[in-house]
């Protein structure tokens, strides 16, 4: 992973379920290890659009704060009663990540339907995909990753058409702070995965997420949060919109560098409009899929990359004993 780390003098560990035993086989996971974690990613990015098109059917009933709220309590119930994660037994460190991770989830979704209430669903993801590129081009260690990076952000403004500037200040102010905290989302997505088995550290992030909500969702909706069909929309959200995605991904971080991980999330305006064009029957215009093109083709880039990097290192000779 890309990400700081806590000894600068000791390199961080790339892809260890990958890496080679000492005396273990060489042949192996090469090309299947680099693919299965951009599934994982491209799979979480679908599920995120789907849930995103439902919350804003909800949000007429309980508002962008009451929405956000449902999808993160109703997460943290599902995700501790299949997680079952310990509370014994781990460091300070590891609680410490823990706490920043739930509180920047909050942060995220908060102000991302914050976004989505003042400008179009398009432009609000558009802008915030410049948090992970940002994070892409502060993490990349090869020069060929600021081309793709260069490419995914070309697309990105493509898409959100050239411009912003008829668009709510407040909105835009609103989407790009949720670009930086999914930035951070992905840093601390990847440490919580390396302190914490399978999915229990984002369970209990997930925790952490809804507590730090709920007096928000509870002083803007109050008991309409209590309708049965409010409360089953919200679930429907949540499982959608974090429950699946979040899962994904952070088994995906496990294996996954920061900066091509980020690359990846530029597919998130593409696939909108892709769903918007199946399930809205919105058409596309030349412009928005040149964009699309674009973000499709830097996200290509960076996966070739990654796999070829993997390949190389694969194929280097055991050092001698």
């Amino acid at each position: 992973m890309n990400t700081p780390s806590a000894a600068p003098t000791t390199p961080a560990p790339a892809a260890p379920a990958t890496a080679p035993a000492a005396g273990a086989p060489t042949t192996g996971p090469g090309r299947r290890g680099a693919l299965g974690p951009v599934g994982l990613v491209l799979a979480g990015g679908i599920s995120v659009q789907f849930g995103g098109a439902l919350a804003v059917s909800l949000m007429p009933r309980v508002g962008a704060l009451g929405v956000v709220t449902l999808r993160l309590l109703v997460a943290a119930i599902v995700l501790i009663a299949i997680c079952r994660p310990t509370v014994r037994g781990h460091s300070r460190a590891d609680w410490n990540t823990v706490i920043v991770f739930g509180l920047t989830m909050a942060a995220m979704n908060g102000l991302f339907y914050q976004a989505v209430a003042r400008i179009p669903l398009g432009p609000a993801v558009t802008l915030e995909v410049l948090g992970p590129l940002a994070l892409s081009v502060a993490t990349s260690r090869r020069a060929v990753n600021l081309l793709w990076a260069g490419l995914a952000l070309g697309g990105v403004f493509l898409l959100g058409g050239g411009g912003f500037t008829s668009l709510d200040p407040a909105g835009i102010a609103f989407a790009l702070g949720a670009g930086a905290m999914w930035a951070a989302y992905i840093v601390f997505s990847a440490r919580t995965g390396r302190r914490f088995p399978q999915a229990d550290g984002l369970a209990l992030a997930m925790v952490v997420a809804a507590v730090a909500f709920l007096p928000l969702g509870i002083a803007e909706s109050g008991t309409r949060l209590l309708v049965p069909t409010t409360v089953a929309l919200g679930a429907a959200v949540a499982v959608l919109s974090s429950v699946l995605p979040y899962t994904l991904e952070l088994l995906a971080l496990r294996r996954l560098p920061a900066s091509t991980f980020a690359i990846l999330m530029s597919l998130e305006p593409a696939v909108a409009a892709t769903a918007g064009f199946l399930v809205l029957d919105q058409a596309l215009s030349l412009t928005e899929s040149l964009a699309i093109a674009l973000v499709i083709a830097a996200s290509m880039g960076a996966v070739r990359t990654q796999i070829g990097r993997g390949k190389a290192k694969t194929l280097q000779p055991a050092p001698d004993a």
